[in-house]
């Protein structure tokens, strides 16, 4: 027999007409604005959960390969230390490679890396992880990065391909003064 998910609802009074929801860990976490009758809630939790489902179906299949890669990633370069929750594809992010927000430890990377080869991945990842660490890029961070070892390779990489595509670089900051233009 399937258990039924746990389902946590927070009524906030600062939000008016939008409902959300996410998955956290086993639990899904709706959130609805206070003024909301039982009904109502009811109603909201149900269709939330259906497009979480719905959404959870469409993920790609490549998204469980790259969490994977990830933590690998992450455990020979990283000392293991900082594992994400989540890793996936994104068709989004045009003006970067990936993007990560370490307050929930998930990492999206965008699809436009896909065909690209796979030590550029595997940096554009290592980058990523790095900020589950450290959100800045100062010093530390770029040591951190600096532990992949085609680090540099990749990033020139990304930055000629940038320059042929006229697309706008995802970190056009140089290491060495610890700048960032996020």
């Amino acid at each position: 027999m399937p258990s039924r998910p746990k389902i946590e609802v927070r009524r906030s009074s600062r939000r008016r007409r939008t409902v959300s929801a996410y998955r956290d860990g086993d639990t899904t976490v709706v959130l609805v604005p206070a003024s909301f009758s039982h009904a109502e809630e009811q109603q909201w939790v149900g269709r939330m959960l259906r497009k979480l489902e719905a959404k959870q179906g469409r993920r790609h299949s490549g998204d469980e390969e790259l969490l994977e890669r990830a933590v690998e990633l992450a455990r020979r370069y990283l000392d293991g230390t900082e594992l994400p929750e989540s890793v996936r594809w994104v068709d989004n992010q045009n003006a970067r490679w990936g993007s990560c927000t370490p307050e929930n430890r998930t990492i999206r990377i965008s699809r436009r890396l896909e065909d690209m080869p796979a030590w550029v991945v595997d940096y554009v990842l290592v980058h990523e992880l790095a900020h589950l660490r450290i959100p800045t890029h100062g010093r530390e961070f770029w040591d951190l990065v600096a532990r992949y070892p085609k680090a540099e390779r990749a990033r020139g990489y990304l930055e000629g391909f940038s320059a042929a595509t006229r697309t706008e670089l995802a970190h056009p900051e140089d290491p060495a003064e610890g700048t960032v233009t996020d």
